[in-house]
């Protein structure tokens, strides 16, 4: 079975035959990149058919994920999403006008924020969840339970041998 990033490989191989035992990272790198992006494209599309952008989604879930009171602080959220504070703070007054998301006071500080769910929002999620996995796990239905824990198994090695081990 051959995929695309076989077929660039074999160019730089036409190309560059002097490093063909070098090629390895390129075709881990471009099969990551290139499942990121088609996965980045079905969760699009899954979100737009329920009137949200992927951006939206992540945000929501994150808040729900978190457990009752289904709030984080900006920082919190900043750290699961991975963008710029103010790219965040953008999103949050996005989801703020929707009314999906209201900022309170924080319950220690009162100088502090936290972002919570509203009831709206909270309600949206949970009808969608379901439907969200089945999604998910479509995505990966070529692969066989054993292969599906295998890749997990070694995406969790490179990600932590990168240190991305925290979401807070």
């Amino acid at each position: 079975m051959e995929d695309a990033v076989d077929r660039i490989l074999g160019q730089w191989r036409r190309e560059r035959p002097d490093l063909v035992t070098e090629l390895w990272p390129m075709g881990l790198v471009g099969r990551v990149q290139r499942l990121d992006r088609i996965v980045e494209r079905e969760l699009k599309a899954f979100w737009a058919q329920r009137d949200l952008e992927l951006w939206e989604a992540d945000v929501l879930l994150t808040l729900r994920r978190a457990g009752a009171p289904y709030a984080l602080t900006p920082g919190a959220l900043l750290k699961a999403a991975m963008i710029t504070s103010g790219a965040m703070t953008n999103r949050i007054d996005r989801l703020e006008a929707k009314g999906l998301v209201e900022r309170s006071p924080g319950p220690d500080d009162r100088r502090s924020v936290r972002v919570q769910l509203t009831r709206r929002a909270h309600e949206l999620i949970d009808e969608f969840f379901a439907e969200h996995i089945a999604n998910e796990a479509r995505l990966f239905a070529g692969l066989t339970a054993d292969e599906r824990e295998q890749l997990a198994r070694l995406l969790r090695t490179a990600l932590h041998a990168l240190g991305d081990t925290d979401i807070t």
